[in-house]
């Protein structure tokens, strides 16, 4: 583990050094202990080959895992300046972006970065899991972003983090939410949140997700992007969003699979340059899936 200071911040990163070009640039979830813990599955499957990888650049976003921990409301843009700097800065050298799940406008922030030399340094993006469309492009209102996060940051908010960190809770959640079997739900992973889940000021990042702040209509934004991207989706792929749940879900129209399948497609319709596929797994592939992951987005990261 190594640290960079941006912002008078402490910020950690680990560095798996590769073999040539590019690199990749892992962007980890948010959520209650989550943190650049979660790419170490996928790690440990992309250097299990013979063929050579280039480096690769996990880090923690602030407020998150080893990064400093400041009290105080998280944007995507935040994120993606942090991330900016960390390209321009610290790896000075082409990458690939490879964000999970909803983090994805994160990644639409930092390649529409306005510095020509982030910008020239990333080389396409591979999304894992990406929300419904409909998140994508559906902006929620700032008076209930404002609300939200008035009651996280109260001591109501404080006792639901205590809360929502249990093991039971964190149990039954993966198992409803993110895992397709529950059976992959290990000891491990819980360990995993468990730790990282410890410092209370970790619920800062968290509720800043809860609260909306990344839920902004990028439609625009992502019809700009010409770098090549490429869209893994798991088959069962699902969401918690009430609304897109029922709309994706409908036994009368289609099945879980067939919801995974259109969903895909909606990112291929709407990214100029995109290629996509669905493997086995739901909402966190790179951890329940990283063999099938890792074996997804090879050829497409040769190729760049």
């Amino acid at each position: 583990m190594e640290f960079y200071t941006w912002q008078d911040y402490r910020c950690a990163f680990e560095k798996i050094k590769g073999q040539g070009a590019p690199a990749l640039l892992l962007i980890h979830p948010i959520g209650v202990g989550l943190s650049r813990e979660f790419w170490q599955p996928f790690i440990q499957q992309w250097g299990a080959t013979n063929e050579p990888r280039g480096t690769v650049y996990n880090v923690d976003l602030l407020g998150c895992g080893k990064s400093d921990m400041p009290a105080r409301a998280y944007s995507p843009k935040d994120w993606a300046e942090q991330l900016a700097y960390f390209i321009e800065q610290v790896a000075k050298e082409p990458v690939v972006l490879v964000v999970q799940g909803a983090l994805l406008p994160v990644a639409v922030e930092l390649i529409n970065s306005p510095s020509p030399a982030v910008k020239d340094k990333i080389k396409g993006m591979v999304l894992s899991g990406p929300p419904a469309w409909r998140l994508m492009t559906t902006p929620t209102e700032s008076w209930k972003q404002t609300l939200a996060w008035s009651f996280f940051s109260s001591p109501l908010g404080n006792a639901f983090y205590r809360y929502a960190r249990r093991e039971k809770f964190l149990d039954s959640f993966s198992k409803r939410q993110l895992f397709e079997r529950a059976e992959d739900v290990t000891a491990g992973w819980l360990s995993m949140l468990h730790k990282g889940s410890r410092d209370l000021n970790s619920r800062y990042a968290v509720f800043s997700f809860l609260a909306g702040f990344w839920r902004q209509d990028y439609a625009s934004a992502i019809a700009q992007i010409q770098q090549p991207v490429m869209i893994v989706m798991g088959n069962t792929a699902s969401t918690i969003d009430r609304t897109t749940a029922q709309q994706e879900n409908n036994p009368e129209t289609m099945t879980q699979q067939e919801a995974g399948k259109q969903r895909l497609q909606a990112y291929l319709d709407h990214f100029p340059r995109a290629q996509g596929v669905n493997i086995v797994g739901r909402n966190v592939l790179p951890y329940e899936s990283a063999e099938a992951f890792a074996q997804a987005i090879a050829p497409f990261v040769t190729a760049l």
